[in-house]
């Protein structure tokens, strides 16, 4: 980090490896510790030096950890800072147990021989075996060609209601209690199943040719002497792999070797982490020196020796055993799978994990068998209607028996009509009833469900105002079972990188001397002239224009923004690529996060341009002179100091110290307080008002006696074996004080179009907004701010205030959160990844491991119990309670898990930050576990896949992070913006369609069957049917199929802009109003009653009739019934449709239509000739609808069961709402309170604004800078031989275009 003209001692190494490996080329961006014999089993003490803190979990701030001795290991871990630049370790320290304890060493690979790494095999089951390591054939579909036949019935038939039909199919089969023919359910049934099974097929059909793109994907692989092109799947660990600029890295490789000074790699991680800075990995100096050229890693035979497979992304333990000699790895030294090569040309790398060994792929997860609230509650339904059925059966067998006995005693001549015993025939008789009455859970609804949600996915895809035009990306439904599920989300998981935003960093302001520069008026559609042509570096691409500023530059009279500039030229740690040879002028920045790149490209434009840089010089061209500063050190920033330094001596010999960073750490360091600096506050708080991401700028003049002496302390600090990074520290500290402000810069991460409206939107529906992300805390923060996910106005809550809260939740019974307290306060939540988990960690080392082999359904469970024992960091000692059992501890951890999702749920806003894939997954499993509510996961990248598949609906962005959250959605969507209408509209639309549907089709099925029951009790209780055949098998198929496949399919009670208008009306979805077991018992309830009705009202009336116009025959009467009941619920489905069209009319017509051109055709007499039993109703609808005593008859029905509940749908609703307003005025105008006084033991410093620094630097590049390690070219592999290596066809292949995700 910092270092002077005297360079920091070197760790020792074993080998021929001297120079010092660059600390922290981890993904933290902290410091590094040095640990001594901490190596896998077998390594002799001294022999290595393992570089244990690259592998910290992003965020933590890499604190350093005293390691205690193990068993079998050289001697105890000792505190090595291994350079001068361990900042990171000034935050908390704590005595963790080694990570790695309990980790089994045990995966050895060889370089370039597969048939010493295909030798090792695992035990499966008994004597079965296979091999140890897997290929790198990644298969993420369900079914392959043998298993989709027996796996898919078998998921099938985990619904009840399958498993009743195959019950009443197999009783149908057996011709002594059969009363319907056996085809009437095995048809409907056989294309049910074909109907599931073609869409899971056809969902499945698109998981394998994602599979099959990525796993022919090509790549370059050792094979003798030279690289051959080979497809991904054709890898194998231990194979090395060239790779070259903006490849993707196929496998968690080892780097050997790279053409970049000390073979240096360069890789981006957004779609691992969703962090847009680059990192760096670098290959061991033993390989980079002697791996220079093809024959000689031809030849390389070196074993390597690390920890088995695991889903920790950022931690990695190992040893390279080679000529004798061992040498240690680290994270820093590994590629993984998803990563993309950037700024370097060629590397290469030995493949360590392959396929679903690899990290990425470990925390992935599998695919979950995603069912609907409705289909669970259908599923309990069917039970209760199938007891329901057998009750009525039961009633009915004994009312038989009992019949059977009278008639036998009253009628003793016809004994031998009964010839068996009345227990037989009632045992029979029962069983005839069961399948007669099967019809009350008819199976053509399950069949129109499956249309209706196949219809309503295809309004997804047909919808223009969600088709995102700039990348032809419409929404799809992947997923044809889970729209009325986006009608009931309550919580919403979103990604930040790619999701929110555009991953677009642009200079929008600054504030120099207390004067804010924006961009012109007449820049916002970019000026005709390019301001910048006097300027031969300006690249054309600064949007900002401000005609002032620019000129004060030009005329260069003013001394704070000659400094402003210059600062932002030189305080940096971004690299200069080798400019085109046709434009020498046109300078290459390699920048380690976009923010850095975005404000050395702004003070390029403005004539202050950053050329070159060498180990202790840094050159710029300031308004067309070139100058040259000597860097005296280097200050590295780091999350825990939120500020970078340079002290440089000036051309003319003056000592300057330039620093940027956080308005809370620069502020307090300032020589004075005056109006230019409160004027900068002013415009600090307007940026962060704009949520704008800002830095502050200051500098000091350093005079030479004082450097002297402080660079002396310096040196002193930089040799120091013990507590280096904290004397380092002070040190720096020292140095950065009575600074001199200068400004503030302003930049904006762009966030994507309609962002803020949309979350606003969904806040008012009740849906509840988490924003998971790997990113750090401060851009977090202010995305959140910028998206209004979070206010001015909101509480956050951090760490520790959530330790407090939760502690007084214990001390006070655990009654604190239902508090009236915490309703009244705004609330936001934002924590760290680190805060779920390092203490887990500490004490389960082997846990995450062992559950791997675990089931799935209890593997969810157990990544939801991890997170219980954060509550280890909310002051409870680190060790179990010794007298507390496992039940008891179990328990306890229950009940912590339940205080913090109970204490995030009360939040309006949670913000997590720098976590994993795997902890995106268990935060979701926690709040379905124990609020039982539908999530909703929204993601582009392959780091949100896990936290997709875990959720109830996943929704995967078609951004620049790939397609691999795509392939594993349920809904596809090109920007967040459209998350709003897929929820409030079509989501919407889909609930209360399909509770409409299942309403009405339980009504209609109960109004028409139940009849059977009543019908039972006037015929001796014979299961003799009422309808006639026909009727029964053309009810459901024609005429009433249309009017409900209608309300299924385009049924809106609002348009789709009152949907968006009022949003408020999404919430009857989260409540399960519209269909629910009260609305189920009121469907049933109002069946039973029109059957009553039009059974019983014909009955009494035809007792008294004769003659022609008589119906007391069973054939009027049966026709009556009919008649009455098919136009009672077609009167039924006219009330409940609210979307009234021309096709509506029509499907009504055509259904009575269908009635009455069927029963004409099936009572003709020519049918009655060719088949007298099979169509035994001879004119008997023409008989009964000629007279018109029998057509009041059926009036009088319909009338009744249609009066009173039109009254009732009236009155009720209008009383409702008198009942609401009254309750309103009751109430009196509410006010929300934002104080915090009611809640206990929470207290925070108050400040008048609200920080917006955001910075996604990292540290460890100003270390290669000052020792020279990204300058200097070795004898590594150089481009010439890297080009060499490869055939053209080879080079053409692994030059092509980058590779879709």
């Amino acid at each position: 980090m910092g270092t002077g003209p005297a360079q920091t001692p070197r760790s020792t190494r074993a080998g021929p490896e001297p120079s010092p490996a660059p600390p922290g080329p981890g993904d933290t961006g902290d410091s590094d510790v040095t640990q001594e014999g901490s190596g896998p089993a077998g390594i002799r003490g001294g022999e290595t030096v393992i570089r244990a803190g690259m592998g910290d979990s992003p965020g933590r701030g890499a604190p350093e950890r005293r390691h205690k001795a193990q068993p079998g290991r050289a001697r105890k871990y000792e505190w090595r800072p291994e350079g001068p630049t361990s900042m990171g370790s000034l935050g908390q320290r704590e005595d963790l147990q080694d990570e790695d304890r309990n980790s089994a060493f045990t995966w050895k690979v060889q370089a370039n021989n597969r048939a010493y790494n295909g030798q090792f095999k695992e035990k499966v089951i008994l004597c079965w075996q296979r091999k140890k390591y897997k290929t790198n054939v990644i298969r993420t579909a369900k079914y392959n060609f043998y298993s989709f036949l027996p796996l898919n019935l078998y998921e099938q038939f985990h619904r009840v209601s399958n498993l009743f039909f195959l019950i009443i199919i197999i009783l149908q089969s057996i011709p002594d209690i059969s009363t319907l023919p056996w085809f009437s359910l095995s048809t409907p049934m056989v294309c049910l199943l074909f109907i599931r099974a073609t869409r899971d097929l056809v969902d499945d059909m698109g998981r394998h040719k994602s599979d099959r793109a990525i796993n022919n994907r090509p790549c370059q692989i050792l094979m003798g002497k030279s690289f051959k092109q080979k497809k991904w799947q054709d890898l194998c660990v231990g194979d090395v792999v060239c790779l070259r600029k903006d490849n993707i890295v196929p496998a968690d490789m080892l780097l050997l070797a790279s053409t970049e000074p000390s073979s240096l790699c360069y890789v981006e991680t957004v779609d691992i982490d969703g962090e847009t800075n680059l990192k760096f990995r670098q290959a061991l100096m033993v390989t980079h020196k002697e791996l220079a050229t093809i024959k000689k890693m031809a030849s390389f035979q070196g074993t390597v020796t690390c920890e088995a497979p695991n889903s920790r992304m950022h931690h990695f333990v190992g040893c390279l055993e080679w000529n004798d000699k061992k040498y240690s790895l680290d994270i820093g030294n590994l590629l993984l799978r998803g990563c993309r090569i950037r700024n370097t040309d060629t590397c290469y790398g030995l493949v360590i994990y392959a396929g679903f060994d690899t990290k990425i792929m470990k925390n992935c997860g599998k695919i979950h068998l995603k069912r609907t609230k409705l289909d669970l509650l259908m599923n309990k339904l069917v039970v209760v209607i199938f007891i329901s059925v057998v009750l009525v059966c039961l009633v009915l067998a004994f009312g038989f028996g009992f019949s059977v006995k009278e008639f036998k005693d009253h009628h003793y001549y016809l004994s031998g009509v009964h010839g068996s015993s009345v227990a037989a025939e009632s045992f029979f008789v029962f069983w005839s009833f069961l399948i007669l009455l099967s019809v009350t859970i008819p199976m053509s609804m399950f069949i129109l469900s499956e249309f209706i949600y196949l219809g309503n996915s295809v309004f997804i895809d047909w919808d223009v105002q969600m088709y995102y035009k700039p990348q032809d990306v419409p929404a799809k439904a992947r997923s044809t079972s889970l729209n009325d599920h986006l009608g009931q989300v309550e919580y919403i998981f979103s990604d930040k990188t790619g999701t929110l935003t555009q991953n677009i960093l642009t200079f929008n302001k600054c504030c120099i001397s207390g004067r804010v520069y924006g961009p012109d008026s007449e820049a916002t559609t970019r000026p005709k002239e390019n301001p910048y042509l006097w300027n031969k570096f300006a690249d054309g691409k600064l949007l900002f224009h401000n005609a002032a500023l620019l000129h004060l530059v030009r005329t260069n009279g003013d001394e704070a923004v000659r400094e402003f500039w210059r600062l932002l030229a030189i305080c940096h740690t971004v690299m200069v690529r080798e400019s085109p040879r046709e434009r020498p002028d046109q300078l290459l920045y390699q920048a380690a996060s976009p923010d850095e790149g975005a404000l050395v490209t702004a003070a390029r434009n403005f004539g202050y341009v950053f050329l070159s840089r060498t180990q202790d010089t840094v050159t710029i061209m300031e308004l067309g002179e070139e100058r040259v500063y000597q860097v005296l050190a280097i200050m590295d920033f780091n999350s825990t100091r939120k500020r970078m330094s340079v002290l440089v001596r000036k051309p003319e010999g003056a000592i300057c110290l330039y620093t940027k960073g956080a308005d809370t750490v620069i502020f307090e360091r300032l020589h004075r307080r005056g109006a230019m600096e409160f004027a900068t506050e002013e415009a600090l708080a307007a940026f962060a008002q704009e949520t704008l991401r800002t830095l502050c700028l200051a500098y000091r003049e350093v005079a030479e006696d004082i450097y002297e002496d402080w660079q002396q302390r310096h040196q002193e600090a930089s040799l120091l074996l013990q507590n280096r990074a904290q004397a380092l520290q002070q040190v720096y500290n020292e140095m950065e004080q009575d600074l001199r402000l200068l400004g503030a810069t302003a930049i904006e991460d762009r966030l994507q179009d309609g962002v803020p409206e949309t979350i606003k939107c969904l806040k008012k529906s009740n849906i509840k907004i988490w924003v998971l992300t790997g990113d750090k805390q401060e851009t977090a923060v202010n995305i959140g701010f910028a998206c209004e996910l979070l206010s001015e106005n909101m509480l956050i809550l951090e760490e520790k205030e959530i330790s407090r809260i939760l502690e007084t939740y214990w001390e006070n019974s655990n009654n604190l959160l239902t508090r009236e307290s915490l309703s009244q306060v705004k609330l936001a939540l934002v924590i760290n990844g680190d805060f779920l988990e390092p203490r887990a960690l500490a004490q389960n080392v082997n846990m995450d491991e062992a559950w791997q082999e675990l089931g799935q359904s209890r593997r969810d469970f157990l990544y939801a119990r991890r997170l219980s024992l954060l509550c280890r960091r909310f002051g409870l000692p680190l060790a179990a309670p010794p007298a507390q059992d496992s039940r008891a501890r179990r328990s306890s951890e229950v009940l912590q898990e339940r205080a913090f999702v109970d204490l995030a749920s009360k939040c309006q806003a949670v913000i997590c930050c720098r976590v994993t894939p795997k902890q995106k997954a268990l935060i979701v499993a926690l709040v379905k576990k124990y609020h039982q509510v539908v999530t909703l996961a929204i993601g582009d990248g392959a780091n949100d896949i896990n936290m997709i598949k875990t959720a109830d609906v996943g929704v995967g962005l078609a951004g620049q992070e790939g397609m691999q959250a795509v392939q594993n959605s349920d809904f596809v969507l090109g920007q967040f913006c459209f998350l709003q209408r897929l929820l409030l509209v079509h989501g919407r639309w889909s609930y209360v369609r399909i509770c409409k549907f299942l309403r009405y089709f339980f009504y209609k099925s109960m109004a028409s069957m139940m009849v059977q029951v009543w019908f039972a009790c006037y015929n001796g209780f014979t299961g003799q049917p009422l309808y006639e055949g026909w009727f029964l098998a053309l009810f459901n198929l024609l005429y009433s199929t249309l009017p409900v496949l209608y309300i299924g399919l385009f049924e809106q009670d609002v348009s789709a802009e009152q949907s968006l208008e009022k949003p408020e009306l999404y919430v009857v979805g989260q409540k399960d109003e519209l269909f629910n077991y009260w609305v189920f018992v009121q469907a049933i309830a109002h069946g039973v009653t029109t059957s009553l009705v039009n059974f019983f009202m014909t009955l009494w009336i035809s007792r008294d009739t004769a003659g022609p116009a008589s119906f007391s025959d069973h054939q009027s009467f049966a026709v009556v019934v009919a008649l009455s009941c098919l136009l009672s619920i077609t009167m039924e489905v006219i009330l409940i449709i609210k979307y009234w069209t021309a096709l509506c009319v029509a499907t009504i017509l055509l259904s009575l239509g269908f009635y009455a051109i069927m029963t004409t055709t099936t009572q003709s007499f020519w049918l009655f000739r060719v088949s007298p039993t099979t169509f035994p109703f001879l004119y008997a609808d023409l008989s009964v609808m000629s007279s018109p005593s029998i057509l009041l008859v059926v009036l009088l029905s319909v009338s009744i069961n249609t009066f009173p509940v039109l009254a009732l749908r009236v009155i009720f609703p209008a009383l409702k709402e008198l009942r609401a307003k009254e309750e309103k005025v009751e109430e009196g105008p509410s006010e929300e309170i934002f104080t915090m006084e009611p809640l206990p033991h929470v207290h925070r410093e108050s400040r008048a604004r609200r920080s917006s620094y955001a910075f996604s630097h990292r540290e460890g590049y100003a270390n290669l800078i000052t020792q020279g390690t990204i300058l200097r070219r070795g004898p590594g592999v150089s481009s010439d031989i890297a080009s060499e290596s490869l055939d053209p066809s080879d080079e053409e292949a692994a030059s092509s275009p980058k590779e879709s995700q």
